[in-house]
C-alpha cells in the first residue's frame, strides 16, 4: 500500500511540474509609439480676396461699406484695410467707394454714404453684409425686399453710427467695426461664411509699361484719379485731385497691387442725376499690375467683376485690388 502511494505521489509531482513549465510569463507592455505629427495645413491657407497667407480662420463674412468720396469727405478712414474697393459714379461727377473687408478690419470706417442699387449688386456678389447711411428709391426697394443683409444709418444715427464734429452732414457719419458686429448680432446676421476665392497668379505680368494711370471722371480736378506705381513697394499709390489718398487716422497711404478699370454703360434715370449702370453685360477694360498694363474683357461672374483674356480668367496679383468703373475707356490714360 505504502509503495502504491509513493508511486501515485511521484506521478502527481511529475504532472504538476510539467504544468508549471507550460505557464508562460506575461508579455511586457510595448513602449508607446509617438504618432508622427501631421503638417499644419492651416499655414498653407490664404485669404480668398487677397490671396495672401492667412493665420487662423479665413471664413469671416465679407463686410461691404458705402464710403463717401466727396472732396469734403477726404481723407477717409479705413480704406487702407479694404481687400477690394469699387469706385463708381453716383450723381454728377462724384464717385462713391464700395469697400469690401474680409482679411482685415480697421477700427472704424467712413464717412458712410447712401446706397445705390448697383453698389448693392456688387456687394451681393460676395454675399456681404452691406453697410450704408441712406438710400435711393431703387436701393430702398432692393434692400427692403429681404435679399440682402444690411445696416442703414437712417435707423441707427447716433447709436451704431456716430457723427463726428470735424465734418458737416452728410459727410460726417462713421461706424466702428465693433458696432457693425453689434448690429449684426441684433439683426441675427451671421458673420461666418464660405467665400469662393478670386483667381490669383504666381507669374509676373507681361506687356506695356504703365507706371502712371490717369482717370478723368470730369475736367474738374476733384473728379480726377491717379495711380503711381512704386517698384520697390510693388504697389500703386492712389491720388485724388493731386492729393495722395491716405488714412485720416493713421496717415497710412493706400497701397494697391491690382488696378482694374472697366467700361460699362451709364444712363441718367431721374432729375436728381441718379444713374443706372450696366454691370452685367461685360465689356472692355484694362488691368494694371506691377507697372504693366494688359487690355482685357470683363465679365460679371455671379455678381463679381472679373478680367478675362481670350475667354480665360486673368489672375490677380496677391494683395489689394481697386476696380474703377468708367463710362468710357477714353477717359483713361497712362
Amino acid at each position: 500500500m505504502r509503495k502504491r502511494w509513493l508511486i501515485l505521489f511521484s506521478a502527481l509531482c511529475l504532472f504538476m511540474g510539467g504544468c508549471m513549465h507550460e505557464v508562460k510569463a506575461p508579455r511586457p507592455n510595448p513602449e508607446p509609439v509617438e504618432t508622427p505629427k501631421q503638417p499644419d495645413i492651416s499655414t498653407q491657407e490664404v485669404f480668398p480676396l487677397t490671396g495672401l497667407p492667412a493665420e487662423g480662420a479665413v471664413n469671416h463674412r465679407v463686410i461691404a461699406v458705402m464710403v463717401n468720396n466727396h472732396p469734403k469727405a477726404r481723407p477717409q478712414s479705413g480704406l487702407q484695410k479694404a481687400d477690394i474697393v469699387y469706385e463708381v459714379l453716383a450723381e454728377g461727377d462724384i464717385t462713391r467707394l464700395l469697400a469690401l473687408y474680409q482679411s482685415e478690419f480697421p477700427k472704424k470706417v467712413g464717412p458712410v454714404r447712401s446706397a445705390r442699387d448697383y453698389y448693392i449688386e456688387l456687394s451681393n456678389g460676395y454675399h456681404a453684409l452691406y453697410v450704408c447711411h441712406g438710400w435711393s428709391p431703387e436701393a430702398k426697394a432692393m434692400l427692403e425686399s429681404g435679399t440682402t443683409d444690411y445696416l442703414n444709418g437712417l435707423f441707427y444715427d447716433g447709436t451704431l453710427f456716430k457723427r463726428v464734429s470735424f465734418r458737416t452732414a452728410p459727410h460726417n457719419s462713421y461706424i466702428t467695426f465693433a458696432n457693425i458686429k453689434k448690429g449684426a448680432a441684433e439683426k441675427g446676421y451671421l458673420l461666418q461664411d464660405h467665400i469662393d476665392p478670386l483667381p490669383f497668379r504666381i507669374d509676373a505680368p507681361k506687356g506695356e509699361q504703365a507706371d502712371k494711370i490717369d482717370i478723368m471722371y470730369s475736367h474738374r480736378g476733384y473728379a480726377q484719379v491717379q495711380y503711381k506705381y512704386v517698384p520697390d513697394q510693388k504697389s500703386y499709390f492712389r491720388y485724388s485731385a493731386g492729393e495722395q489718398t491716405i488714412d485720416y487716422d493713421t496717415h497710412d497711404p493706400i497701397q494697391i497691387q491690382n488696378v482694374l478699370v472697366i467700361a460699362a454703360k451709364h444712363n441718367v434715370i431721374d432729375s436728381s442725376g441718379r444713374r443706372s449702370i450696366d454691370l452685367v453685360s461685360g465689356g472692355s477694360g484694362y488691368l494694371f499690375q506691377n507697372g504693366i498694363v494688359k487690355q482685357i474683357e470683363w465679365e460679371n461672374v455671379n455678381g463679381r467683376i472679373l478680367p478675362y483674356e481670350n475667354g480665360a480668367p486673368v489672375g490677380f496679383m496677391p494683395g489689394k485690388t481697386w476696380i474703377n468703373v468708367v463710362p468710357d475707356l477714353n477717359i483713361v490714360k497712362w
